[in-house]
This record gives C-alpha cells, sequence and structure tokens, in this order.
C-alpha cells in the first residue's frame, strides 16, 4: 500500500509563492508517475502537472504554465510543486496522485493513490 501526504499549504497573497511537498511511503517514489491535481469549492477536480518516472518528463496545465514547476526526489521519496505568481483562481485544495499507468497524464482515473489533499488560499 502507497501512502502520500501533502504539506506546505496556506495562506498567500497575490503575486507570491508557495512550495508543496508530497511525501511517499510504502513503496519507492521511482515506481511511479506522480501529478498534481485541485479541486476548488463547486468545481471539479482539475489536472495541474505531472511528472514521469524518470524525472524527464513534465507536463503543465495551460493555467499553470511559466508559473508552476514539478519535480521530484526520489531518493528522498517526496513530490514537490514550486508556485510563483499565484492568483486568486488559483486556491483550491491541492492533491498528489501516484499511478503506474501510461498513456496521457492528466487524467485523475489513471492515478492509483491519492493524498488528502493541502489547502491553498491565495487572497487578492
Amino acid at each position: 500500500q502507497v501512502h502520500l501526504v501533502e504539506s506546505g499549504g496556506g495562506l498567500v497573497q497575490a503575486g507570491g509563492s508557495l512550495r508543496l511537498s508530497c511525501a511517499v511511503s510504502g513503496r519507492p517514489l521511482s515506481a511511479y508517475r506522480m501529478g498534481w491535481f485541485r479541486q476548488a469549492p463547486g468545481k471539479e477536480r482539475e489536472f495541474v502537472a505531472s511528472i514521469s518516472r524518470s524525472n524527464s518528463i513534465s507536463r503543465y496545465a495551460d493555467s499553470v504554465k511559466g508559473r508552476f514547476i514539478i519535480s521530484r526526489d526520489n531518493a528522498a521519496n517526496t513530490l514537490y510543486l514550486q508556485m510563483h505568481i499565484l492568483k486568486s483562481e488559483d486556491t483550491a485544495s491541492y492533491y498528489c496522485a501516484a499511478g503506474v499507468a501510461t498513456g496521457p497524464s492528466d487524467i485523475a482515473h489513471r492515478y492509483d493513490y491519492w493524498g488528502p489533499g493541502t489547502q491553498v488560499t491565495v487572497s487578492s
């Protein structure tokens, strides 16, 4: 069983930065493609970013491209999401996810394990 726990969320002013972390336990992080998703109140969960097992391929939603950076430290079993130039529309609960499926990485059901989420609130 794989266990994921996010941290690093909080309240930040628009234009600020935050770094989210996702600690993975139970199996090596290197076994999984990883992703970040978010869900705002009243909205569906949406893709934010993903990164391949080998750390060689990353993908971003258009809404965060150029502002967010996904990275992974397989030795530390930790996934990161560095967020810059935060906007009020980035306010959401952020979830990390781990999966073994191939194919498009922006689809939630392709991930097998999820963390409980961490709240990010951006004040304008």
